[in-house]
């Protein structure tokens, strides 16, 4: 069964839009730091693994919304930029002075864009 699970998942990702992925992504690190808040200290020490891939993610949008030819109008790019930007600063704010309370803000932008992606696709 497991076996099962695992190529209905590739598959899955492998015809899912763009926008689906990006969404499952931000949703999975969002609840991967949402159970390290609600484990706190026990799972501290996966917080900078999560918060390194949630960084990239980010990065990748903030990276795709600059170029000059990206689709989205210009005052949504420039929204997704900042929020990029106060992604990485709250990452690195995290990792200098881990606080569970810091988590939140980076689980409810994960959380909120996931929902945006989702239903830009309905």
């Amino acid at each position: 069964m497991h076996q099962g699970a695992l190529a209905y998942q590739k598959t899955a990702q492998q015809t899912a839009s763009p926008r689906n992925l990006e969404a499952a992504l931000l949703a999975r690190f969002a609840s991967q730091l949402q159970q390290i808040r609600d484990t706190w200290p026990e799972r501290m020490d996966e917080l900078d693994g999560v918060l390194n891939k949630n960084r990239k993610v980010w990065s990748i949008f903030v990276s795709a919304v600059t170029k000059d030819d990206h689709p989205l109008p210009a005052p949504v790019r420039q929204n997704v930029a900042n929020l990029g930007i106060f992604v990485m600063g709250q990452t690195y704010e995290l990792m200098a002075a881990p606080r569970p309370e810091k988590l939140d803000a980076l689980i409810n932008i994960n959380r909120q864009i996931s929902a945006g992606l989702r239903g830009a696709n309905s």
